[in-house]
């Protein structure tokens, strides 16, 4: 394998994602014993009474362990000092429901070594931290099929709906679909919102593809940007606008009752100011919740803007849920800028307002943008970044562009693959997006940790994720043509050395090796995923 391949055997980093549990340490006879005495003191002084019993409950109220036991069909059995539950066979096991503990039990158990460690722990252990507001769409990738007909070989909605399969193994949490709607070109009169292009398909077939999305946990979001085919807008003209702002009202509120989890349109910003009340009624439909539908539902606007001040001034202006946006530019190789940009964001707005994007329906795949050997490298980036990384069709396998923004989709079947060196391509760039996007919808830190940027020159950078006393993530990037050090702040309080979780160049980083971040060096075009443990 060479330097510009990914080890395949991915899934070994995913499996080390699982927290070690501390060892206890042992205790000497002299200490156990005053630590007996000192908590019988206490909870002698405590004055258990037999009032006090029913407001002492282990896991609810109830009566004492023998009644709980014996109901069981087990007993109790008493060993130095413990009171231990002998259970019943297994078939009966469903039958035991341990209540709590009465006063001569809790006394009993007062003195042993279990319950002094428990109490010392409940006393003097950190609080963890709450876990803050949080929103379906920053769980996962959201996945843009901007193109139906490219993206599978039906060219429907149906065959949208065959693939749902693929999409879970891929962790995406939403599916940004469309758009559908009929909508001649710059014909405003002409737009249909509510009927669904025939050569796409029909409203049943829709409903079907929201059905199965929805039991793979996948949330769909419809763009119903008006003008998707033509040149004029956003949203056409002045005079027009109106007309169409008021059509799309009516239009949401039908989509909305079709189950669609959200809605996409470009152009926010002109509309927002030329017809502002209009805009506050279809930021409600989408935003607001009703009885039947709790649940959020996200309001997605797109942007052509790129200057971080300006994305921050209209996320905040415009009120939509997530703004994506240009600010990445694809093809900008100048780290320093782009990390001033995130923390820009990062530092004005909640994570849940944040989305990533390199590539879509105006400027084409990511493989085409960045060249093929950065692929991996910018993958890392979007799925590391604090926020909701958003995801072109077939970025997840580099696929390229040729004479048009929307190729056809290449599955593991289509005759475009023939040769086992594009077959390997793909197998590794789709395994390195899917164990990268597990892991970034099951750990906190890259879930919803803190960002903390460690290095940044024009042409590297690197950046932690940190919560609570979860382990720590390290996201470090070189775009330079030749090695890079990466001097990391000692700000951070970093240990000696971290492990490797994933890496785009498993010959020089194969993962489970460890790196010195003393002296933190990547080769060319490399980037790496790193993690350590929490250490109090």
């Amino acid at each position: 394998m060479n330097t510009e391949e990914t080890n395949v055997d991915l899934q070994d980093a995913a499996d080390e994602t699982k927290d070690a549990e501390p060892k206890e340490a042992t205790e000497g006879p002299a200490q156990v014993s005053a630590d007996a005495d000192a908590t019988e003191a206490d909870v002698s002084e405590a004055d258990l009474d037999q009032e006090e019993q029913e407001k002492l409950p282990m896991t609810g109220g109830g009566d004492g362990a023998e009644d709980a036991v014996s109901a069981g069909g087990g007993e109790t059995v008493e060993e130095n000092g413990s009171v231990k539950l002998k259970m019943p066979e297994e078939a009966e096991v469903e039958e035991v429901k341990f209540t709590g503990l009465n006063k001569e039990e809790l006394l009993r158990v007062a003195g042993t070594p279990g319950w002094v460690r428990t109490r010392w722990a409940l006393l003097v252990a950190p609080r963890c931290r709450d876990l803050p507001d949080t929103a379906w769409w920053n769980g996962g990738p959201l996945y843009q099929i901007g193109n139906i007909q490219a993206f599978t070989d039906a060219g429907d909605l149906k065959g949208v709906e065959q693939k749902m399969g693929s999409l879970s193994q891929l962790k995406v949490r939403g599916l940004l679909l469309g758009p559908i709607h009929v909508a001649p070109p710059d014909e405003a009169m002409s737009l249909r919102f509510e009927e669904i292009s025939s050569e796409l398909g029909n409203l049943e077939q829709f409903r079907s593809l929201v059905q199965a999305a929805h039991k793979k946990g996948i949330s769909v979001v419809l763009d119903l940007t008006p003008n998707y085919r033509g040149s004029s807008g956003p949203w056409f003209s002045n005079i027009s606008v109106t007309n169409v702002a008021e059509r799309l009202k009516s239009a949401l509120v039908f989509w909305m009752n079709e189950g669609v989890d959200g809605v996409q349109l470009a152009g926010v910003e002109r509309v927002a100011s030329v017809v502002p009340s209009l805009w506050l009624d279809i930021r409600a439909i989408v935003q607001n919740g009703t009885e039947e539908r709790p649940d959020k539902r996200v309001l997605i606007g797109v942007t052509e803007r790129s200057a971080a001040e300006e994305v921050s001034a209209l996320l905040s202006s415009s009120g939509v849920d997530l703004l994506v946006s240009r600010v990445l530019r694809p093809g900008n190789t100048d780290a320093g800028e782009l990390a001033q940009s995130v923390q820009l964001l990062y530092s004005s707005h909640s994570q849940t307002q944040l989305a990533w994007n390199l590539g879509g329906r105006a400027e084409g795949h990511l493989a085409s943008l960045v060249g093929p050997a950065l692929v991996r490298l910018h993958t890392l980036l979007l799925l590391t970044l604090p926020g909701a990384p958003v995801v072109n069709y077939g970025d997840e396998i580099g696929l390229m562009d040729q004479d048009t923004k929307f190729p056809r989709m290449l599955w593991d079947s289509d005759e475009e693959l023939n040769g086992t060196l594009q077959v390997n391509k793909q197998i590794i760039q789709t395994c390195f997006f899917r164990v990268l996007s597990e892991l970034r919808g099951k750990e906190r830190s890259l879930l919803y940790g803190d960002f903390l940027l460690l290095s940044n020159s024009s042409s590297s950078l690197a950046f932690q994720r940190v919560w609570d006393q979860s382990e720590r993530y390290i996201a470090a990037f070189n775009w330079a043509p030749e090695e890079a050090a990466l001097p990391l702040s000692r700000a951070a309080a970093l240990p000696q050395r971290a492990s490797v979780v994933l890496s785009t160049n498993a010959s020089a980083l194969p993962a489970d090796s460890s790196v010195d971040l003393t002296e933190l060096r990547l080769g060319p075009g490399q980037a790496a995923l790193l993690r350590f443990p929490y250490t109090g």
